[in-house]
């Protein structure tokens, strides 16, 4: 390998995607067709990064499996941050074990890193704790083990351990220092923001306040019975009775718990559960029907008696009922938590995360693209999502130029 190639692989190890495109710019050999590919990754032009990347991949010839492998990747890395979650993950597994089987530890780590967070994304928690714990990080360099120490955290905040995850963010710090690398630097700050950012709403006695994740762990900790609406569960310490395969029944839990100690009225239940803005006979057998079926599946620690205008909720052993609820309510939340992220999402992506259909996520963006939610660039399938940029300065005067080369 020449002085050029080693230069600008060790410019992009670096962080200085510039300083290796000045090296490589003008060749169109395999190893600098691969190292164009990461540093127009790094800075952000993702489809010339994925063109440039398969292209190394056919230059390489059939005994350079490693850089083949190396290549399959970074490609993956790309699907990853384009939220390109059906990118096919056997070709990034193949390609970690040709790297472990060569002997490349520190990027088979990262490909098992790509894998972890994409389980991650798609809500297989288990799996990517599994995942995770093959890998060591004790020899890996200190940017591995920054990435590592993210995907320990993100775990962690997805088990609403926020101890676990502040200790993953702190061993981050310091392996980041070592590192030297500013962009790993700012996505370890922009981790620690995302753990001190409100994670939820709590609702109780008719005032509501924002709680952080430390706050959230406490309250689930506690002897409260939470009717929580971020999971569409209710549950009081370890005892759990899941709701969300029932809509119905769990919007008049939550009615319920938004309303106690007081009494729930018929017409709110009915409007809550069934989405109707009058009452009639049918509607009243309907909610006593469905009262009944709540009443059975929370028979654990909590009764429902009938008042003389509705219904109230009274906890056997708790001595309070709250709601949790996710800091934006909504009909679309579940969405807009997903592009909070500030990545562009395809509608295939948000269904394969979310658990859905795509036309139901497809319906969700139109409604919120009415009210200016949200909005869409490109056409057909190369058609992503994303929150609206934060208005007030011009950010295009921050993008580096472009090479005429590239």
């Amino acid at each position: 390998m020449d002085s050029l190639i080693i230069a600008a692989a060790r410019a992009l190890a670096a962080g200085d995607p510039l300083g290796a495109l000045k090296r490589v710019a003008l060749r169109d050999d395999a190893p600098a067709l691969a190292l164009r590919g990461l540093a127009m990754a790094q800075l952000g032009d993702l489809p010339r990064a994925k063109a440039l990347l398969k292209s190394a991949a056919r230059a390489f010839g059939p005994h350079e499996a490693v850089a083949r492998a190396r290549c399959v990747v970074a490609e993956a890395e790309i699907a990853l941050v384009s939220r390109e979650l059906s990118w096919p993950v056997k070709a990034l597994d193949s390609a970690r074990a040709t790297l472990e089987e060569r002997g490349d530890r520190i990027n088979a780590a990262h490909a098992r890193y790509l894998q972890v967070r994409r389980l991650l994304l798609i809500g297989h928690v288990q799996e990517a704790e599994a995942w995770l714990a093959e890998v060591d990080p004790t020899p890996l360099p200190p940017a591995s083990r920054v990435a590592h120490e993210l995907v320990v955290a993100g775990i962690a905040v997805r088990r609403l351990k926020a101890k676990a995850a502040r200790e993953a963010l702190v061993r981050a710090e310091r392996a980041v220092r070592d590192a030297r690398i500013p962009a790993l630097a700012a996505e370890v700050e922009s981790a620690f923001a995302a753990l001190n950012a409100p994670a939820a709403r709590v609702i109780a006695g008719g005032e509501q306040r924002v709680l952080v994740l430390e706050e959230v762990e406490e309250l689930l900790a506690s002897i409260a019975l939470v009717v929580d609406a971020c999971r569409l569960v209710v549950r009081q310490g370890s005892t759990v009775v899941s709701l969300a395969t029932r809509p119905v029944l769990f919007a008049l839990a939550r009615a319920l718990g938004e309303a106690w100690p007081g009494d729930a009225t018929r017409t709110e239940l009915i409007a809550r559960a069934f989405g109707s803005q009058f009452t009639d006979d049918s509607h009243r057998a309907r909610l006593r029907v469905e009262v009944g079926r709540l009443r059975a599946a929370l028979r654990p620690f909590a009764t429902i008696s009938a008042t003389k205008e509705g219904f109230t909720l009274t906890p056997r052993r708790a001595r309070e009922v709250v709601v949790l609820a996710r800091p934006v309510d909504g009909e679309h939340a579940g969405v807009l938590a997903f592009l909070g992220d500030g990545e562009s999402w395809s509608t295939s992506a948000l269904a394969l995360a979310m658990g859905t259909s795509q036309r139901t996520v497809q319906r969700a963006l139109d409604e919120l693209a009415v009210g200016g939610k949200v909005q869409a660039f490109g056409r057909g399938r190369a058609q992503r999502w994303m929150t609206p940029p934060v208005m007030g300065f011009t950010t295009t005067l921050l993008l580096p130029a472009p090479l005429p080369t590239d």
